[in-house]
């Protein structure tokens, strides 16, 4: 993983990072959310985002970039994305869970939106994320995937 704030981190050591974040004051509202957005160049670079809000004063947030071979379908890399959030997203609520950290993953943003190619899908995406126990953002809700993740992806 990356950060703008912490450069090139382990997934312990951003956990360790935010759980810090997140217990430095606690009195305040989080919001923490994962998400992905992939662009296809010579391969498809898929960017992979934690992001943690202390609502009203500002954030943090960490990347992993992964590549992988064309992902042409518009549906396979919506998958595909999903995936690796639902993925990273059950790996930090578990260490969540183990700490007794008073910390849920509010949420999985999806780079999918009404309008255009992705509105086809939706509703699947969507039922996939609520069945594995996590609520889904979807544009213009999905700040971690359709803002930071797509900045990064370009």
């Amino acid at each position: 993983m990356w950060s703008p704030t912490h450069g090139r981190v382990s997934f312990e050591k951003m956990y360790s990072l935010i759980k810090d974040f997140v217990c430095e004051y606690p009195e305040y509202e989080y919001e923490i959310t994962v998400g992905a957005d992939s662009q296809n160049h010579n391969l498809t670079k898929t960017v992979l985002c934690v992001a943690v809000w202390r609502k009203g004063k500002g954030g943090i947030y960490f990347t992993e970039t992964k590549y992988s071979k064309i992902i042409a379908s518009v549906r396979q890399k919506l998958v595909h994305e999903t995936s690796l959030s639902l993925e990273l997203a059950s790996k930090l609520a578990k260490r969540f869970k183990q700490d007794n950290l008073d910390c849920n993953i509010t949420a999985i943003h999806v780079d999918a939106g009404t309008n255009g190619p992705t509105s086809n899908y939706i509703s699947e995406i969507v039922g996939w994320v609520k069945a594995c126990g996590f609520e889904c953002k979807i544009k213009p809700n999905s700040y971690c995937a359709s803002t930071i993740a797509d900045r990064i992806s370009k």
